[in-house]
């Protein structure tokens, strides 16, 4: 809940701000300083969610996660991209589809010291949030590319996206990059300040190219100790930093309805994934994983960014944003006190009240023995 008033006090912070100084919100995201800082805060979020990976543990529970982050990613993007483009008729709505169907692993962390999931439920969480950043971040990359192809978005977006040629090069550079990182950071190991040098270049490198998928790759590995620390705040200032542009944004209009929409089918869509995934787990758990689509850094990251080339995006996404999180909070307390106190079994197991109970046997024999 303090998450949430957070979030929303910086975005209203940048309506504010976006009021006052009389920022040009249509402009904006056609700036260059807006495209290098939304790519920016892209590249930070996506390293934070990887370097957080418990990798031994994501071991051992690599079957749903590996099923949650590739089948389960993709079904959920269709899912709400399928529904809201039939509902709304606008084929835009399948590119948002992929841009809201990860989970926040920022709002994760917090649950960490939660008791209400098993350990193992947590684990699964933590890696599902973490793993899904970055998978759903660079298909929203590649059906962007398709979607300008096709002709959405502005016209310099579709001038500027060659493709199937674009992809092979993309992907060439992304794990070039990362290769080169991995290659350095084995001379590096014993070197801090170098350490650090390294990840500031890769994130250059990636805001200049578009490269994300090679700042995922590089969190995998290149884990100096110090940054522990550190991460969780960088990473919360980067989503507070993406609030307040989205705050500023949106004096350009908001699209409540389709916003609020975009919400409610991204949440249902994870308890229609996450319900048949989770098959043997314990059922407070299930519970708790169909309810756990709650959106922060990466939704908002990627409205940003998607803005660059496809206005209005910003005006569905900030609405979708805050009803995912308010369904998160309603439905599980709502879970919370369903399990706390459960529905009285039914039928033959209720003894009915309107009959009397008739003495057992031995009672009745104790009773003939009395004078």
């Amino acid at each position: 809940m303090r998450r949430l008033a957070l979030l929303a006090a910086f975005v209203l912070a940048g309506l504010g701000v976006s009021a006052v100084v009389g920022v040009d919100a249509a402009a904006l995201p056609h700036s260059a300083a807006y495209h290098w800082a939304a790519y920016l805060l892209l590249a930070v979020g996506l390293y934070g969610a990887t370097y957080g990976i418990d990798l031994a543990q994501a071991r051992h529970d690599r079957k749903i996660i590996i099923s949650a982050v590739t089948v389960g990613v993709v079904v959920k993007a269709l899912i709400i991209g399928g529904t809201m483009a039939l509902a709304w008729r606008d084929p835009l709505f399948l590119l948002m589809g992929v841009a809201v169907a990860q989970i926040d692993p920022l709002s994760v962390a917090a649950l960490m010291g939660d008791g209400r999931m098993s350990t193992r439920a947590r684990t699964v969480l933590a890696a599902w949030s973490s793993f899904d950043d970055p998978i759903t971040v660079i298909l929203t990359v590649y059906a962007a590319a398709v979607a300008a192809a096709f002709g959405l978005g502005t016209a310099s977006a579709a001038a500027g996206s060659p493709w199937p040629l674009h992809y092979l090069t993309d992907l060439a550079g992304n794990l070039g990059l990362a290769a080169l990182a991995w290659l350095a950071w084995r001379h590096l190991r014993t070197r801090p300040w170098a350490q650090y040098a390294l990840l500031i270049v890769c994130a250059v490198v990636a805001m200049c190219t578009g490269w994300m998928l090679a700042m995922a790759l590089i969190g995998l590995f290149a884990r100096p100790s110090a940054l522990a620390r550190l991460l969780p705040r960088i990473t919360e200032t980067a989503m507070y930093a993406a609030a307040v542009a989205l705050g500023v944004l949106l004096t350009g209009g908001v699209d409540l309805a389709a916003g609020a929409a975009l919400g409610a089918v991204a949440f249902a869509a994870q308890a229609a994934v996450a319900w048949p995934l989770t098959r043997g787990m314990p059922g407070q758990d299930r519970w708790h994983l169909a309810a756990a689509q709650q959106h922060g850094i990466t939704a908002i990251i990627l409205a940003l960014t998607l803005e660059i080339q496809f206005t209005g995006v910003v005006a569905v996404i900030a609405p979708a944003i805050l009803t995912a999180n308010l369904l998160h909070m309603a439905v599980n307390r709502l879970i919370d006190r369903r399990l706390a106190h459960p529905a009285p079994p039914s039928g033959d197991h209720v003894a009915d009240a309107s009959v009397p109970a008739q003495p057992s046997a031995s009672d009745q024999a104790e009773d003939a023995e009395l004078p």
